[in-house]
């Protein structure tokens, strides 16, 4: 079985070698048992000399394969160009900083022999800020009540999926990708262990507050229509809140005669429905935008260099 490593990279310079050095000894475990690996590094568009570090290891391996991006396109972007150019009977993804420790790989592939797909593997959050933790736990629990699909606290792209899954999530084409939604929606037989995440080799991660809520969001609005819905509702429910209200006003005014109106209650009513109103438009314009992209169907990427022959996704 040929096994196809997809890491993407971004300014892993530092890390690099070290990373290669520890997936090429699980692959000489391996060997013996009949696997073979290749290796397919994605640099995305990185600032430092990751893409050299990437030339010499292609160099010294002829089993490594890297796509360089002409910019930043993203984490999403570079985990499908790995996907598009892994040839194995089954592909692990995992990042580079080693937090994915590489001698689980051994274990992904005995689960996978006993008919898995999909093996997953969770991280536990041991170590992690309690107010991290809560955060975790109260998104996940508010987004799956959300989305059309389970998505797991825990799991995140680290795992190993059969050819038969990455030709599933190959074939969805849409432009807004959120990967651990799409390996949940393309379902197959899987299985999830837990593991200790590992402390970062070496380098800074390149997610922050802001990222880390807009990727929350895309997990939201990726898998369902209901934010849409709910503002259908919303909109009834105040119509009907008003209704009653003026009701209440007429009956009153019927029974004790024309009140002055309070300033301050015109004031807040008039604040929280202009509010409302603008979470709604938010909303409506959120799935526009994602709209307004499928529809110009620019590519996921554009490669600057690469040692592979042929791309797929070079040119609209």
């Amino acid at each position: 079985m040929l096994i196809s490593i997809v890491t993407p990279c971004y300014d892993e310079e530092a890390v690099l070698e070290r990373f290669h050095e520890a997936v090429q000894k699980v692959s000489d475990e391996l060997l013996p048992l009949g696997h073979d690996m290749e290796f397919v590094y994605v640099d995305d568009g990185s600032r430092d000399r990751t893409l050299s570090v990437l030339e010499r290891l292609a160099a010294r391996d002829q089993r490594v394969r890297y796509v360089s991006f002409s910019r930043n396109f993203g984490k999403e972007a570079a985990l499908l160009a790995g996907l598009r150019h892994a040839g194995g009977d089954c592909v692990v993804v995992m990042d580079a900083d080693l937090q994915h420790p590489p001698e689980l790989i051994a274990r992904m592939v005995r689960l996978r022999e006993q008919g898995y797909d999909q093996v997953i593997a969770r991280r536990t959050r041991i170590g992690d800020r309690l107010t991290r933790t809560l955060a975790a736990r109260l998104y996940y629990r508010l987004v799956n009540r959300l989305v059309d699909v389970e998505l797991m606290d825990g799991v995140g792209d680290f795992r190993l999926l059969s050819r038969r899954v990455v030709d599933a999530v190959l074939g969805l084409t849409e432009y807004n990708r959120f990967s651990k939604g799409l390996f949940a929606w393309v379902g197959f037989p899987s299985t999830t262990f837990a593991y200790e995440n590992a402390v970062r080799e070496a380098g800074r991660s390149s997610w922050n507050l802001r990222g880390l809520l807009e990727y929350g969001l895309d997990g939201v609005l990726s898998f369902n229509n209901r934010p849409l819905r709910a503002a259908l509702w919303l909109g009834v429910s105040l119509l009907l809140c008003a209704g009653l209200y003026t009701a209440w006003i007429v009956i009153a005014a019927l029974l004790h005669g024309v009140r002055t109106p309070g300033y301050v209650t015109i004031i807040t009513a008039v604040t929280a429905l202009a509010g409302v109103q603008m979470v709604m438009l938010g909303v409506i314009g959120e799935y526009t935008g994602r709209i307004y992209y499928e529809v110009k169907g620019r590519p996921h990427f554009l490669v600057k260099a690469t040692n592979v022959e042929r791309t797929k996704d070079l040119i609209p």
